[in-house]
């Protein structure tokens, strides 16, 4: 096989991998083996795998090709190599939550989305980068070498889950396992140029998490934390919900999902089915700093859905920024006393941010205020959506910046936090909306840019059939990030990603 067949094996979308497998015109074993050959090749470059699982991977494919040379009946998803997000629980596989007190965590069970995914003939090649235990948007932890953005190495791919979007950027495999409790699927949909899903919260169950009392230290940010995935296709991403979603005992706070055919929404994603959607855009949300580049990217973007002939009216939704909310309410969803006895054991090889923000003192009324303000915004943005099907906001307010750093200190000349650039994504969190990142174009230096759009109370079907939708009319799955470095890289962005 040659390089080219090789990556043209490892790009294959995985609906076409599994179509492919099931009529038995694919073998599960070339296509993992093809991006396992691939991955030896690229990974060094991105550090999207932590913990790479060649010898599982392969394993698990050659059962699944005996089982149905054997007549078996392939699953929904045979044959898809998958990524796993390394804050999500994989039995008999390393799980660090890219942190020190984890270096050799080995856990005894399966998440529950780890579990549906091999059940449905998926195969795990191994453990993606994330920031220590997923406090940070960025790809760097200490425990590891930092991910890095494969349409130019120099750059951060977002994160919190980093890898998991820097291995379906490059090529390996085309699917990845991530988690988004404040931005963490979003901006590294953003930033790699892919699709990020968080469904509705309860959609898809998380147990055990990191809300195991055996793993001390984090609870699991469990009212605000969604399980999903990262994509090249919104038909990839309805594929997978379509496995995932669904209740479990083990998470309460897990719902129903009959009111959803995750795969029909897609295909439902024409101009008939989204004529006279209402529409809303808030380039800024009347609160935020935005890069003019990002700005403009964004609005060409947003003309599309007029093409759509959705109506499109550009507002300020009218909710004051839930930023401080947001971090006093995901400390108090910490378990700050087993974090504080990690950190006297481990505090100097931990990131510094953490450490500084698990040991601040937190007063209740900070932590009571935040529950205030995030049912003030949950009850206005109720309000607000009764009047639009679809929320649309920039992603990030800035394109990717460069590995190493949480975040610029400026946007558009204004002098900001370090976390300022992702304030787009806190109010679907907050809320537990659905919203889904997609690419929305690229900056005059050939730097991805996203666009979210953000549902109301359990819209996810209007969510995904309004993003298979635009994919239709401005698709970005033809585009292949040419895996190198620095200043030449994006100097050769323009010629690699033209359609």
């Amino acid at each position: 096989m040659t390089p080219e067949e090789r990556d043209e094996l490892c790009f294959l979308p995985a609906t076409d991998i599994v179509t492919g497998v099931a009529d038995r015109r694919l073998s599960p074993v070339e296509i993992v083996d093809a991006v396992l050959d691939r991955m030896e090749e690229v990974n060094p470059l991105i550090g999207a795998f932590c913990t790479p699982a060649p010898e599982q991977a392969r394993a698990r494919a050659v059962a699944l090709a005996d089982r149905l040379a054997r007549g078996g009946t392939p699953g929904p998803l045979a044959g898809v190599p998958l990524g796993v997000k390394d804050l999500i629980a994989t039995a008999g596989l390393r799980t660090t939550s890219g942190s020190p007190a984890y270096r050799d965590h080995v856990p005894d069970e399966d998440d529950i989305v780890v579990e549906r995914s091999i059940e449905a003939g998926a195969v795990v090649l191994g453990k993606t980068n994330t920031t220590e235990f997923g406090y940070s948007a960025v790809g760097h932890n200490p425990l590891f070498p930092p991910s890095r953005n494969p349409w130019s190495t120099g750059l951060t791919p977002g994160g919190s889950s980093a890898g998991s979007a820097a291995a379906v950027a490059a090529g390996l495999g085309p699917v990845a396992l991530g988690s988004d409790g404040g931005c963490s699927l979003r901006v590294p949909a953003a930033f790699c140029e892919l699709v990020g899903f968080k469904p509705s919260m309860g959609r898809v169950p998380v147990w055990p998490g990191c809300r195991d009392e055996r793993f001390p230290g984090v609870s699991g940010w469990e009212s605000l934390e969604h399980l999903g995935v990262l994509t090249r296709t919104v038909a990839d991403t309805a594929l997978m919900l379509s496995v995932l979603a669904g209740p479990d005992p083990r998470d309460r706070h897990s719902i129903p999902c009959h009111d959803v055919d995750w795969n029909t929404a897609v295909r439902r994603g024409t101009v008939e089915g989204c004529a006279g959607l209402r529409i809303a855009y808030s380039p800024d949300l009347g609160y935020l700093p935005v890069d003019p580049e990002v700005r403009a990217v964004v609005d060409d973007a947003v003309s599309a859905f007029r093409d759509l002939g959705c109506t499109v009216e550009e507002t300020e939704p009218g909710w004051s920024d839930p930023a401080e909310a947001f971090q006093a309410l995901i400390t108090a969803e910490t378990d700050l006393t087993g974090m504080r006895r990690l950190i006297d054991a481990h505090g100097p090889s931990m990131s510094p941010h953490l450490v500084s923000w698990m040991t601040r003192e937190w007063t209740a009324q900070e932590l009571t205020d935040a529950n205030i303000a995030r049912k003030a915004l949950t009850n206005r943005m109720a309000a607000f959506m009764s009047r639009y099907d679809i929320l649309i906001t920039p992603t990030s307010a800035v394109p990717p910046f460069p590995v190493g750093i949480q975040g610029p200190g400026r946007i558009d000349g204004q002098r900001v936090t370090d976390t300022a650039w992702i304030g787009f994504n806190y109010p679907a969190s907050l809320t537990g909306a659905p919203a889904v990142s997609l690419p929305a174009g690229r900056t005059p230096d050939g730097l991805p840019v996203g666009l979210q759009l953000i549902g109301g109370h359990l819209a996810d079907e209007t969510v995904l059939r309004t993003a298979a939708a635009y994919e239709a009319i401005r698709p970005w799955a033809h585009r292949r990030p040419s895996v190198t470095g620095g200043r030449a890289a994006r100097e050769r962005t323009a010629d690699t990603v033209a359609p």
